[in-house]
């Protein structure tokens, strides 16, 4: 059906990918904000050590990781805003920027967290990798939007 004949002009494909990117950006932010315990089981396993051997070693790390990790939260929250943001406002004008933007944003965020998390042999490196190739797919729709 052509949009033009319904009055209603239908959201690429790219833009909902952008969309749900971003939408999982600002969670993952708010998730790292509000819920995520200082050190995981995995963090141990990756260190070689033990919780208690670290709170004995560093009493205040527990305090200091949150802290840590509500800066990283609210960067995460930011640049899942601004992905919604650029795609929602700059799509339609089809910039060439836009594009080198969306790419150097999902290179930065999604890409390497889902790098980082295979090289710390994450448990949930697999899931991790989902945003990443989600965003690629999005490259790709956008540029042959253009």
């Amino acid at each position: 059906m052509n949009p033009s004949n319904t009055g209603k002009s239908r959201t690429p494909a790219f833009e909902i990918i952008f969309l749900v990117c971003g939408v999982w950006l600002i969670a993952l932010g708010l998730y790292f904000i509000f819920l995520r315990p200082a050190l995981l089981p995995e963090d141990l396993r990756y260190v070689g050590t033990t919780l208690r051997e670290i709170q004995s070693a560093a009493p205040g790390i527990d305090r200091w990781l949150r802290h840590v990790f509500a800066v990283m939260g609210g960067f995460m929250m930011g640049a899942g805003m601004l992905t919604i943001y650029v795609m929602r406002n700059l799509s339609s004008v089809r910039k060439k920027w836009a594009l080198i933007t969306a790419t150097l944003v999902g290179v930065s965020t999604v890409g390497v967290m889902s790098a980082t998390n295979f090289q710390l042999d994450s448990d949930f490196k697999w899931l991790l990798l989902f945003p990443a190739l989600l965003w690629a797919v999005g490259l790709v729709l956008y540029k042959r939007h253009e």
